[in-house]
């Protein structure tokens, strides 16, 4: 009975496989850019995008979560006006990756050309890369891309079809900001950027000026830079309140609040009475601008791919901003800190120029250890997407919420970045940390940590960013010369419930930075309790607000820093009018 049972379920499962239907067709795209957009041939990364729903433009709606839409992404050289491309099967998609496999349906479909330019570095190597117009780095924002508007159409990957798009659009230049009593602005030509880059490069900042600034000039101010992502203007600043009817029906879905854009106005407001309030410190408040071909900031280091943009920034632009604002221009009345990718480079200036500043406060920092390179330990793990098993095939999750919950894996969050361009140049996360930390390739582009389809971790670059840029190594390998240097300088925090994992590299930082000696460091970590990115030490508020206060929090600990270590003859009056 159980050999006739096992005979007729073969047979139907034979049976079922035979009359499935085979998808022999295969759909394609044929898509070309307007002549009246230029007359010129065009290189970069050609995007295809399709959306199942229109509460956006599908160019807005390639994210890592579960929302995501989806894109399909080739590489072009010499692109003529009026001649088509075909994207099909062989371009690289996320979240699915062939357009083969699609499901039918009905969806919204828009083109984009990322276009690159053509640098002559001074390493002797040319390289083809999206530079920054003004924007920050964004390839569905940035001046001058092509692009079509969104079209509604009928796709069947079953039939044998081919669908033109013609981009007919490009974006529109970046207004440039204007000066106002508090902030100001300025923009130089590195020459240490120009000469690396083989093109004029410029460096720029939003520096947030004092009251009594131009009522006191014979005030000379300390200087805190707020690092992050690029900015576009100083924000979080504003001279008019809120309008007290302002709708508060807006929902932000990271917070899960009602009204967010309102509470955001008001805390501009709230800052902007403290700021020009009679008792409160005098400083200079500096956001850098130092977008690259790679990312919408340096991560304000030296790297191999990038060039010097720590000592661009160090020994041309805040001399510069010094000498124009009257700022003191001494290590002892320099500060630093940021969130997430600023509180990363608020650590490693501090690190890498330790007698030019009296203090770093790193919130949330994009991984301090590479043992914790979110969950992978780049020294010992051989795949990145897969944690290793005789048996089982388990990713690594990349995202989670405060309670756990998975919304994207490492492999897709790497696979939308493969989608949005080859050799690093999507300008996302995980592309950008290869760029700055990455010894430079044969190509001229950065050297992969992994293999961005398989995941496979090359041991030879993993070796290369722990002497470099593994900030938790090379204070334990330095700690001799370094730690005289560091003492009572570092703070790090971090929510227990990061987003990114980023807090298992924390705890692996202090761990070391608890057993140092010949000094004991003298700084602060801590943790919020579930708290996600980027919890940044407020025990007392909701990351919705706490993240909206980085230029206040943290002046008590400055202004006790400079009166414990300001040296014999330090001026430490004129700004405290």
């Amino acid at each position: 009975m159980k050999r006739t049972w096992l005979s007729i379920w073969v047979l139907l499962v034979i049976t079922l496989q035979c009359t499935t239907p085979d998808r022999t067709g295969s759909v394609q795209f044929s898509i070309s850019f307007s002549p009246e957009l230029t007359d010129q041939l065009k290189d970069g990364r050609l995007l295809l995008m399709l959306s199942n729903n229109d509460k956006a433009e599908p160019r807005f709606q390639i994210i890592d979560g579960l929302a995501t839409q989806l894109v399909f992404g080739a590489d072009v050289e010499g692109m003529k006006p009026g001649q088509a491309v075909t994207v099909d099967a062989a371009a690289f998609g996320y979240p699915i990756q062939s357009l083969n496999d699609i499901p039918a349906g009905e969806y919204y479909v828009q083109a984009l050309l990322n276009i690159y330019e053509t640098f002559n570095l001074k390493t002797g190597h040319t390289v083809k890369l999206p530079p920054d117009q003004g924007e920050g780095q964004q390839w569905n924002t940035k001046p001058g891309n092509f692009y079509s508007k969104p079209v509604k159409i009928s796709i069947d990957p079953s039939k044998n079809e081919t669908i033109e798009v013609v981009m007919d659009q490009k974006i529109p230049p970046v207004a440039e900001p204007k000066d106002t009593k508090y902030i100001r602005h300025i923009k130089i030509q590195s020459n240490m950027l120009t000469e690396f880059w083989g093109r004029p490069m410029y460096l720029g900042a939003h520096v947030l000026v004092p009251e009594g600034f131009d009522e006191h000039p014979e005030a000379r101010y300390p200087l805190m830079i707020y690092h992050g992502h690029f900015p576009s203007d100083f924000g979080g600043f504003s001279e008019t309140p809120p309008d007290p009817n302002m709708d508060t029906t807006d929902y932000n879905t990271r917070f899960h609040i009602y009204g967010y854009k309102k509470i955001q106005a008001q805390e501009a407001y709230n800052f902007y009475r403290q700021w020009s309030s009679k008792n409160f410190p005098r400083f200079l408040v500096v956001e850098i601008q130092h977008p690259t071909p790679y990312y919408d900031d340096s991560y304000a280091v030296n790297s191999a791919s990038q060039g010097p943009y720590g000592d661009a920034i160090m020994h041309e632009l805040l001399p510069e901003i010094e000498k124009q604002f009257r700022g003191i221009g001494q290590g002892w009345a320099r500060f630093t800190y940021g969130g997430s990718t600023g509180g990363w480079e608020a650590l490693a200036v501090q690190m890498f120029y330790p007698d030019e500043f009296n203090g770093c406060f790193a919130a949330c920092p994009d991984p301090i250890d590479f043992r914790a390179y979110c969950l992978v330990d780049i020294y010992n793990d051989k795949n990145a997407y897969w944690y290793e098993s005789d048996f089982k095939k388990l990713e690594r999750p990349g995202y989670r919420n405060y309670l756990g919950q998975i919304t994207a894996s490492l492999r897709e969050m790497n696979y939308r970045e493969l989608a949005l361009g080859t050799k690093g140049r999507s300008g996302q996360q995980w592309d950008i940390w290869e760029a700055v930390y990455s010894p430079q390739g044969e190509d001229g582009y950065p050297k992969r940590l992994w293999d961005k389809v398989t995941g496979e971790i090359d041991p030879s670059v993993a070796a290369y960013w722990r002497e470099n840029y593994d900030l938790r190594y090379i204070l334990e390998r330095d700690w001799a010369t370094l730690g005289p240097k560091l003492e009572g300088k570092i703070h790090i925090y971090c929510g227990d419930m990061d987003n990114y994992y980023l807090n298992n590299a924390v705890y692996l930082m202090e761990e070391f930075l608890k057993k140092t000696k010949n000094p004991f460091y003298g700084g602060e970590v801590d943790y919020g309790d579930r708290a996600e990115h980027c919890w940044n030490g407020d025990h007392d508020n909701p990351n919705y607000i706490s993240r909206l206060r980085y230029n206040t929090m943290y002046l008590p600990k400055i202004l006790k820093r400079i009166e414990q270590s300001a040296p014999k003859g330090a001026d430490v009056k004129s700004w405290r009018y």
